[in-house]
Order: structure tokens, then C-alpha cells, then sequence
């Protein structure tokens, strides 16, 4: 059975300016400029957390083509103000840890940026379980992480709230590969919401 390791969270928005703009305005810092993806042909922001966790600002590339496949984090369909939208868990052997797990998590989708390598399960129509408030599956292939490359800006995440109608099913579903005390699942109305600490200040995203 594969492990899940908490790796990331992703502000969406109709524009990288809007998602990144709403970022950094919540947390008081500046994102760093990130790049292009293949497949989905989206474009990011970055900004590094400590533990080993980062911040994605993410919208869809207007200067891209239309992929052939819905994109990931269903962006396809996102409209509105920016906000969190996902939170991404790395796995060392993403295929066992599917194959564990009920279907509707994706399949595997090989990616490069740069330095970086990674392996994400993405499904077919771009949504992911429980309305998307599960998480999505990273498999990270080399060495390089964006975290390491970014250094930490200073922001310590201390809690992701995953709120859902069913959020008791979602935790029990990660139970057996996930144990992480920041992540706090609460049955109710579908909400994202993330706190930080910056400069022993409080700020929630």
C-alpha cells in the first residue's frame, strides 16, 4: 500500500495575474514566476513554504493550444474569484498507491518543467473524487522538488480544512495512507481554506 506525503496546495484563477495577485495579497509576499506545462497547457507561480511545502498559483495558458484532454484540476470549468482550489499529495510509487485506492483518482500522466519530473494521476474528465476535494497524486521522479529550488519564503502552513458533505468518507478513504495533524476534514458546505503563519502573523488563504 502506498503512502501519501502532504506536497502542495493550488490557488486557481480565471488568470495567473488573479490567482497570483490573490496569493500574494493574502499572504503578504511575492510569488516567484514559474513556467508552462505541457499537456494541460497551463502556467504557474510559485512560492515556497516551509516543511518542505510550496504554494502554486495556477489558470489555464491563453497563448497555448487547447489541449486534446481536459486539464487537470478541472480549470477547464473554473470561473469566479481566485481561491485554494487543490491540495496534492506526493506518493514514491504512485501506481501501487492508485491501485489501491478506488478508481476515479486518474491515471498517470508523465510531465517535464526544466529540472523538474513527475508523474500525476489526472482523470479523464479533469475531476477529481468528492467534487474535487480529494487530493490529487503526485509521483515526483528525480531529485529536484520545487520547494528545494524555491527555498522557503518564510509562510509555514499550519492547517489545510477540507470541508465537504461527505468529508468523513473522504478521511476515512486517506486514513490508511495519509496521517498528517495540519489536514482537518469537516462535514459540511464544499470550502477549501488554508491558515498560515507569516512573520508570527496569522493569514488564511
Amino acid at each position: 500500500m502506498g503512502v501519501m506525503v502532504f506536497d502542495h496546495v493550488a490557488v486557481a484563477g480565471e488568470t495567473l495575474a488573479a490567482a497570483t495577485g490573490h496569493a500574494e495579497q493574502a499572504l503578504g509576499l511575492d510569488l516567484r514566476k514559474g513556467g508552462e506545462h505541457a499537456v494541460f497547457h497551463t502556467h504557474n507561480a510559485l512560492l515556497g513554504l516551509e516543511d518542505g511545502l510550496y504554494l502554486e498559483a495556477i489558470a489555464i495558458n491563453p497563448d497555448a493550444p487547447v489541449p486534446d484532454r481536459p486539464r487537470w484540476f478541472d480549470l477547464d470549468r473554473f470561473c469566479g474569484a481566485p481561491r485554494l482550489t487543490n491540495w496534492i499529495c506526493r506518493c514514491d510509487d504512485l501506481d501501487a498507491t492508485l491501485a489501491a485506492l478506488p478508481e476515479g483518482f486518474g491515471r498517470p500522466v508523465s510531465l517535464q518543467r526544466g529540472d523538474l519530473c513527475w508523474r500525476m494521476a489526472v482523470p479523464d474528465d479533469g475531476v477529481l473524487p468528492f467534487d474535487n476535494y480529494a487530493p490529487a497524486l503526485i509521483e515526483w521522479e528525480n531529485d529536484a522538488h520545487p520547494s528545494a529550488l524555491l527555498g522557503s519564503s518564510g509562510a509555514k502552513l499550519t492547517s489545510l480544512t477540507v470541508a465537504h458533505p461527505e468529508a468523513d468518507a473522504l478521511a476515512a478513504l486517506l486514513a490508511p495512507f495519509l496521517n498528517d495533524e495540519r489536514i482537518r476534514f469537516e462535514n459540511g458546505p464544499r470550502r477549501l481554506g488554508a491558515e498560515f503563519e507569516v512573520g508570527g502573523e496569522a493569514r488564511k488563504l
